[in-house]
């Protein structure tokens, strides 16, 4: 593990750019890779002013932070990723994406780098076999925000061997998160267990059993969650919530996962939370949250 001195980053975009941003703190190097330019420009513009908040708060000194921001490089080409000794992937969770992506670093990065995926939900060993590596790929899912959350849920696919898990587990352990291992099912544990939670709260909106914020009232003050499963799910995006839900209700075959029919037709109309403006709540200007 103290081998390691480049983390390659694939997809710059909320998830990407914050794992980046660990990777820098860590003391690593890291190469984000993303297809557009201006996604590029964002993601570095993001961290240089989160690693400030931390600067202004005390919690870094300025000149950690500009070592850190100088440890980034950014590319658009794959090809940049070549010699890094551990990469991540965190794009879009669509699998025949990640399959397409994993089957270049393959044939791109050397025989002994792990290949991670930052998936929520798909599966480990699908994405593996687009590879010549099975026993190199594993999960690695980070949480949202990634770098104020300490979870990493490690998901070893059927063919991942034992060195792989345990080089994944002390990079977690080096960026400063608790590592969870979650076997290769279908959402893992914390899809498996948050994703229906508010799947059915969405059923008790869709039925009128209660308000939008009587129900995120009894989740929070009543059970002492944070956030209220309907605004979490707008923090989430809908969209990605539809996404997981028809990945378990396809993976399991259980009706016990079918995606609620209102949540189907909000992120049909466009309203997928707060990252389009609307969701169960309105977070447009004119709006009201």
């Amino acid at each position: 593990m103290n081998t390691l001195k480049s983390i390659g980053v694939v997809g710059a975009g909320q998830m990407g750019s914050g794992i980046a941003q660990v990777v820098l703190l860590a003391d690593l190097a890291a190469v984000l890779h993303d297809r557009d330019e201006r996604i590029l420009g964002a993601a570095v513009q993001g961290i240089d002013r989160s690693l400030q908040r931390q600067v202004d708060k005390g919690t870094l000194s300025q000149a950690d932070k500009g070592a850190a921001v100088g440890r980034i490089r950014t590319a658009t080409d794959l090809k940049a990723l070549a010699a890094c000794d551990f990469v991540i992937e965190a794009v879009n969770e669509s699998l025949p994406l990640k399959r397409q992506i994993f089957e270049a670093l393959h044939v791109l990065c050397r025989p002994d780098v792990v290949l991670a995926s930052n998936t929520s939900s798909l599966s480990i060993t699908r994405i593996a076999a687009a590879t010549g590596r099975p026993d190199k790929v594993i999960g690695m899912h980070f949480m949202n925000p990634v770098p104020v959350m300490k979870l990493v849920e490690i998901v070893p696919g059927q063919a991942t061997s034992k060195e792989t898990l345990e080089e994944t587990r002390a990079l977690a352990l080096r960026l400063g998160k608790t590592a969870v291992v979650a076997q290769d099912f279908p959402g893992f544990i914390s899809n498996r267990v948050l994703m229906p939670l508010i799947n059915e709260a969405i059923f008790a909106l869709h039925e009128g059993v209660g308000t939008r914020d009587d129900i995120d009232t009894v989740m929070t003050l009543g059970m002492r969650h944070p956030m209220g499963p309907l605004a979490l799910a707008d923090f989430i995006g809908l969209d990605t919530c539809l996404s997981i839900m028809e990945i378990l209700h396809g993976g399991f075959g259980d009706p016990k996962y079918r995606p609620c029919p209102l949540l189907r037709r909000m992120v049909d109309a466009g309203h997928l939370g707060k990252k389009s403006g609307r969701g169960f709540y309105d977070y447009r200007p004119e709006g009201s949250r």
